[in-house]
């Protein structure tokens, strides 16, 4: 006997996919043929191979599922031991069952596992006529027994989604178990044998769709040398230079493509199936049902909307009307008609009609309902046809840390969100167009913001706008940052940034539309990206914002609240003060260098993330208030902290020290995004008084006490700051002055500044 011999295969890169999987399959095949060979096992015995191995899709880590079926007549198990003891040898990982024709459907009966696997049962050695006859009875088996199986599955498969999340849209995607992933087309297959309801186009797109994830999961197999089915994102430079993409950003992309075909045609098998069980063959119109008018060239049949044979497939905003009537009736856009409209060429009137104008934005306002809808425009390119913009941005992916979706879901599920605050804006149809034309930019080169505005001033145009909507919907695009990243990171007391914000949103139509866009926009893009802090400080920004814009003065809405009379008190008094209040620790000492450094660094030894933090000194007393975030299960041991604190401040303290110990030991958790070069930027524009200080970087552990110990190196004033985690990343703003209480303009300053901040940012402690 040979043995099995695959170390060429798993070295041989030009191998892939489907091809490799059959190769492997192969040879694992000759080899337990040769051992039925070398034994000379009786005829009423076979080998039949299951799953995976059985469907000929064998990956580098993949488990090597085998059947040893018998007549009841023969004594099996020292067969068995025969058959299984040179695989376990060879280094094969075995998942291996015994038992007879009977034995085994008995089994498949109660076990939805079993009998799935049974359906790419495949006759790999010893008796092929048992392997046969189990083959068609399993078969028959699963087709009597259908719903039955059906139901489980339903049950499974929304277990699955909700541990693993959707293949699209993740940026690590489980290329086997995620919605859209390798098992769901493998569980199309199974309903296939019982129910043949796929149409042509599907079968096809699916096998491609299913070449490439198949592709990506061999790769990931030979990269680890272990079943790895989770992309991570360590990986994906490699895998894609294996694969011969262009990039990481490339073949995230074609994920993404191949997992919104698995689902989108397991979603119209759903449908297909949906109809089957109903039992009634009259004909149904929902639109007479609900009294809802149709084009005249749809026709609507129990739920699904098609094309009637009459109807104008030329026209070029049919399929857009198609889409409208379907989200009206709460119905589905029949396949075979979407290819209909696919196949008209007719070009797109240089300027839209009011009348198709009109139609898209009654479709972004249909909310949740329109995202299915588009979804199956997009996939025949009617979407992009409408938009041609739209194309580049499809299944790209985001690379940062907060964002859950790519570029084109991520716009739809912020249109979806957007059109239930449409009551809250003066001009609804801006801004669910704004919400989805908000990140066009990010499918181009460049600058999203400003390559989105260019974009954006072109489609509106296209649509029809008059000039006064189109720099409305340019000035969202513009500025659909500004608000979110103002009320996190600068200081909403200083009237500088009250002012700055009122200057460039000009306004309140505007200012109304960025509102609203805002929360829209941070809630579609993951659960970091949005909270009540945040929401309180954006709403306390626009009313600000929209008071000055509304011809008010400045002062009537800016108040030095901080500090207030009673800390101010407690400085003069000379004491000291460390007092913690739920989720606040407010410290009053004399000052001296890197006060509010050293009181970052314990908070950061005790794990407690700090959210926000205000500083003040004079006459030689210091000020510093941290807030954290709070943790339900229990509050900051206060006493002990403040021990601590104390302790760092007269020197007693290897802070340093003991929060390189800390980072160690606590390594920051895996990021989803690729990591991206620490930066200092320098705003001396939006305070009058301080130059501010945003520093971004990845998170670790005593962050900001790395931060802000630079400078204290540099003998900063520290006199506001606002810090925030963004996933695996913090944009951490500081209000600084230099040591006579300056704004810092000297630019060799401020580059010795960035040099220290990197330093420190970067260095181990």
């Amino acid at each position: 006997m040979k043995g099995l011999i695959i170390d060429d295969l798993l070295l041989d890169g030009s191998t892939t996919g489907s091809v490799f999987c059959a190769d492997l399959t192969k040879r694992v095949d000759r080899f337990i043929e040769e051992i039925f060979e070398v034994a000379g096992y009786p005829s009423e015995v076979a080998v039949c191979a299951l799953g995976g191995y059985g469907r000929k899709e064998l990956c580098p880590g993949s488990d090597i599922d085998v059947l040893l079926i018998h007549d009841a007549a023969v004594d099996i198990l020292p067969i068995a031991e025969k058959i299984w003891y040179p695989l376990w040898d060879a280094g094969l990982k075995l998942g291996h069952q015994v038992g007879t024709q009977e034995e085994i459907l008995n089994l498949a009966e109660s076990s939805l596992e079993t009998a799935t696997s049974l359906l790419s049962s495949r006759f790999v050695a010893g008796d092929d006529e048992i392997v046969s006859a189990l083959a068609e009875k399993a078969q028959e088996q699963w087709v009597e027994r259908f719903q039955k199986y059906l139901k489980e599955l339903g049950s499974t498969v929304e277990d699955r989604y909700t541990q693993y999340g959707e293949v699209a849209f993740l940026l690590e995607p489980e290329l086997k178990q995620g919605r859209g992933g390798l098992r769901d087309a493998h569980i199309l297959q199974w309903i296939e044998i019982a129910e043949p309801i796929l149409i042509t186009s599907e079968s096809t797109v699916l096998l491609d769709a299913v070449e490439t994830l198949l592709s990506i999961r061999v790769e990931l197999h030979r990269l680890t040398g272990k079943r790895s089915d989770r992309l991570l994102l360590e990986l994906q430079d490699d895998v894609a230079e294996q694969l011969k993409y262009e990039d990481a950003d490339e073949l995230m992309g074609a994920v993404a493509n191949a997992a919104r075909v698995i689902t989108w045609t397991g979603d119209g098998a759903q449908r297909r199936i949906e109809r089957i069980k109903q039992s009634s063959p009259i004909r149904k119109s929902l639109s007479r049902l609900r009294n809802i008018e149709i084009a005249s060239d749809l026709d609507l049949d129990r739920g699904r909307l098609g094309l009637t044979q009459k109807a104008d497939t030329t026209d070029p905003f049919l399929p857009l009307r198609a889409a409208v009537s379907a989200t009206k009736c709460g119905a589905y856009l029949e396949r075979a008609s979407l290819e209909k409209l696919a196949e008209n060429k007719t070009e797109m009137p240089k300027k839209w009609p009011k009348e198709a104008r009109e139609l898209f934005i009654e479709l972004l306002m249909s909310g949740p309902e329109a995202v299915s809808i588009i979804e199956d425009l997009d996939q025949y390119g009617l979407f992009a046809r409408l938009i041609p913009e739209w194309e580049s941005c499809r299944s790209k992916p985001q690379r940062n840390a907060y964002h859950m979706f790519t570029v084109d879901r991520h716009l739809l599920e912020t249109v979806s969100v957007a059109a239930g605050l449409t009551e809250s804006v003066a001009r609804p149809d801006l801004l669910v167009l704004g919400a989805l034309l908000h990140d066009i930019g990010k499918g181009y080169p460049g600058d999203h913001t400003e390559v989105g505005m260019e974009l954006v001033q072109s489609i509106t145009e296209r649509m029809g706008y008059e000039n006064k909507d189109v720099e409305l919907l340019v000035g969202m695009v513009e500025h659909h940052l500004l608000l979110p990243d103002v009320a996190t990171r600068r200081d909403l007391d200083d009237d500088g940034t009250i002012k700055s914000v009122a200057r460039a949103v000009k306004n309140l139509s505007l200012l109304s539309l960025l509102d609203a866009l805002t929360e829209a926009d941070s809630i579609s893009t993951g659960s970091s990206a949005w909270s009540a802090w945040k929401a309180g400080l954006v709403r306390e920004l626009v009313a600000r914002v929209r008071h000055v814009l509304a011809g008010g003065d400045v002062d009537d809405v800016v108040e030095v609240t901080f500090p207030n009379q009673k800390q101010i008190d407690e400085m003069l008094s000379g004491k000291e003060v460390f007092s913690g209040n739920q989720f606040e620790l407010t410290v009053i000492t004399n000052d001296r260098p890197g006060v509010f450094s050293k009181i970052a660094g314990v908070l950061a030894l005790n794990g407690l993330d700090v959210i926000g933090a205000d500083a003040y000194s004079d006459s030689g007393r210091a000020l510093s208030i941290f807030s954290v975030a709070e943790k339900s299960y229990e509050l900051p041991k206060w006493e002990e902290i403040s021990q601590q604190v104390q302790l760092a401040l007269e020197g007693r303290l290897a802070l340093a020290a003991r929060i390189g110990e800390r980072s160690r030991i606590y390594t920051s958790v895996s990021t989803n995004a690729r990591p991206f070069e620490p930066r200092v930027e320098v705003d001396n524009f939006t305070s009058d008084f301080a130059t501010v200080l945003e520093v971004s970087c990845p998170d670790g552990v005593g962050i900001l006490y790395r931060i802000t110990r630079a400078f204290a190196e540099l003998d900063l004033n520290i006199v506001r700051a606002r810090v925030q985690t963004l996933g695996s990343d913090v944009v951490d703003a500081f209000y600084v002055l230099d040591a006579n209480g300056r704004k810092i303009e000297d630019p060799d300053h401020l580059s010795e500044i960035e040099l220290a901040v990197l330093r420190w940012i970067t260095t181990d402690l």
